[in-house]
Formats: structure tokens, C-alpha cells, sequence
């Protein structure tokens, strides 16, 4: 396993440091304003991220020539929901039985990476902890 491939590291009792790949305006942007969190996706809506920084470094993916960061974060998962294949009765409706985070685990088929992904429904369970910017060249 690469040092900088998924980290499994614990900040507090179910907290992780996760990772959020944009570009860096939007990355500001988050640091004044906290984040936004997305209306639909694989996982419903949301904020999308992954102890992966590789992952997090390839998005986003049409980038159109700007600038690019990656945020540290620490996040506190709350209760989870792990949804571990497509079609899961609760994919994108988890948050509405309680739960704060979704979680798609590594090589369940839900993502093309193979890697995970999570979606945290409340923005507020988010900290940014540095923004690292990311000069990839793919």
C-alpha cells in the first residue's frame, strides 16, 4: 500500500481524514463558506469524499485548464451506511433512516477505481484542514 494511497488514520472516535479533490477557487471558496453538498449522485445527495488521496487527486475530472487542490479534511462519519453493490435498497435515500455517511467500500463494484467512496449528508461534520494543491498532469 502507497503512504499516500488510503489512510486509515483516526483524528477522534469515528472520525477519519478524508480527502476532496476541486478546483483551488472552488477550494477557497469551501474555506470561507464550508461546503455544498451535491442534490444527486451515485450515493444521493450529499459531499463527496475518500480516504484516498489518489482518488481525491483526479477529480475534478473536466477541470478546463484551471487550477487544482486537494482538501485535507477530518470528517466525522457518524452512523454509517455501507452500500456495497448498485441497486442497494437504501443507495440514495440512506440519510432518511438516520444515517450521516454513506459508504461505498473498496472493489465492491460501486466504483470503476475500485476505490472508496463515501458521502457525508451534513456539510457540518466536515473540517477542512489544508487545502494541498495538486499540479497533475492527466
Amino acid at each position: 500500500m502507497k503512504y499516500n494511497e488510503i489512510r486509515l488514520f483516526r483524528c477522534k472516535k469515528k472520525s477519519y481524514i478524508m480527502y476532496h479533490g476541486t478546483t483551488l477557487q472552488n477550494a477557497i471558496r469551501i474555506m470561507n463558506e464550508g461546503f455544498s453538498p451535491s442534490y444527486d449522485g451515485m450515493l444521493g445527495p450529499g459531499v463527496y469524499v475518500t480516504r484516498s488521496f489518489e482518488k481525491a487527486s483526479h477529480y475534478p475530472v473536466n477541470s478546463n485548464g484551471e487550477r487544482l487542490a486537494v482538501l485535507k479534511l477530518v470528517v466525522r462519519v457518524g452512523r454509517v451506511k455501507r452500500i456495497n453493490y448498485q441497486g442497494h435498497p437504501l443507495q440514495t435515500t440512506w440519510y432518511r433512516y438516520g444515517y450521516d455517511t454513506a459508504w461505498a467500500p473498496p472493489n465492491c463494484g460501486m466504483v470503476n477505481s475500485g476505490l472508496e467512496e463515501n458521502c457525508v449528508y451534513d456539510p457540518r461534520r466536515i473540517t477542512v484542514l489544508d487545502v494541498i494543491p495538486n499540479n497533475r498532469l492527466w
